[in-house]
């Protein structure tokens, strides 16, 4: 593991998984919907949601799918991932209140790059509402082994930055 917890790719394997849960409340519905620029009436407005086939307001499906990145991010592989890929397959509404639960399950590991392909699915009570698979670059214990031995660099306690040897400087004893 990396020094904020998150899996190495020395550490994954096919089928581990990880799930993330989160309520959409209201909240997050009008947030997001301010944050993104999304003021799809479905979303926010009540009377004429209630006119459609869903039958009332349901959350903005990237608002929803935002919890698989939250999966990536928190649990598996964890700190440290960067997103490189999504594909995202809408399959029914999530409403405010429901609660989602992202699952993500490591369907390859490329270790040469670095990379994983996950298999990633969003569950409200047992229904998926999104299903995909993502592509991540993780990070490596044996890359910052190495790093560390070329350039020699070592992290202060001070500021909690990596500094390489040659811009250390030994603090100053006064007897």
């Amino acid at each position: 593991m990396n020094e904020l917890n998150g899996y190495d790719i020395e550490d994954l394997s096919v089928d581990m998984s990880a799930t993330f849960s989160k309520t959409i409340t209201e909240a997050d519905i009008v947030l997001f919907a301010g944050v993104s620029g999304d003021n799809n009436a479905l979303h926010i407005n009540e009377e004429f949601a209630a006119t459609t086939s869903f039958g009332g307001r349901i959350a903005h499906g990237f608002l929803t799918a935002s919890v698989i990145s939250a999966a990536i991010a928190n649990k598996l592989p964890g700190p440290g991932t960067i997103y490189l890929r999504q594909t995202l397959a809408f399959r029914a509404p999530v409403h405010p209140g429901d609660t989602v639960h992202a699952t993500v399950r490591v369907k390859e590991v490329l270790h040469e790059k670095r990379r994983v392909v996950l298999e990633t699915m969003c569950r409200v009570r047992g229904t998926v509402v999104i299903d995909g698979e993502a592509l991540v670059m993780v990070t490596s214990g044996e890359g910052r082994l190495a790093l560390a031995r070329e350039h020699r660099i070592t992290q202060t306690p001070q500021n909690d930055r990596v500094v390489p040897s040659e811009e250390r400087q030994m603090p100053e004893i006064t007897a």
